[in-house]
């Protein structure tokens, strides 16, 4: 999953390197490409971890309540 962001992110920087000649704007291309990269994989870490972390209070509130 992670080559496939990277490619992702490495196409279209190219994409973007060859429409833009202004170094700034193309700079901040990128790190907004990098920004939205990294929220995605948080996204999809925070719900993958959710789903495990409420499995494990529901199993732990259970326990508790019928001993």
């Amino acid at each position: 999953m992670f080559n496939f962001f990277t490619e992702l992110y490495v196409k279209m920087t190219e994409g973007f390197k060859s429409k833009f000649n202004n170094e700034k704007g193309q700079t901040l291309v990128e790190y907004a490409l990098i920004l939205v990269l990294i929220a995605i994989v948080v996204i999809v870490i925070m719900k993958v971890l959710g789903r495990t972390t409420s499995n494990v209070f529901s199993t732990a509130t259970s326990a508790l309540t019928n001993p």
